[in-house]
């Protein structure tokens, strides 16, 4: 079990280290011309996101891996579950499909909760 928790965990950093550097290096115009939600979120917090999400996808990987720390990457999980649980909210106040920010916050929060259980 714990080899098919590295993997998802594995898959779900990589998601959000790709997402995450894309929103923090792509220029704010351009991220808006594929992201329409971006127009309701300043240049700065757009950056904030990315590294928050590049953030994250570290702490999922970085205190299991090294044994330092270790209960820091359920808290990873957990805070990408909540930023997921914003964006589904913004997204739906702006009538935008949601699925994939719903997708993404129940993974992390299975994350989360598998670290808990089987670490």
């Amino acid at each position: 079990m714990i080899i098919a928790l590295w993997i998802v965990t594995a898959m779900l950093a990589l998601a959000f280290v790709m997402a995450g550097t894309m929103k923090a290096v792509t220029p704010y115009e351009r991220v808006g011309e594929k992201m329409p939600w971006v127009e309701d979120v300043n240049p700065a917090q757009l950056k904030g996101i990315g590294v928050l999400e590049a953030i994250g996808a570290i702490g999922l990987i970085l205190p299991a891996a090294t044994g330092i720390a270790p209960w820091l990457t359920p808290v990873a999980a957990f805070g990408l579950a909540g930023m997921m649980a914003v964006a589904v909210g913004l997204h739906i106040r702006r009538r935008e499909p949601f699925a994939p920010s719903l997708v993404l916050g129940i993974i992390a929060l299975a994350v989360g909760i598998g670290w808990l259980i089987f670490a």
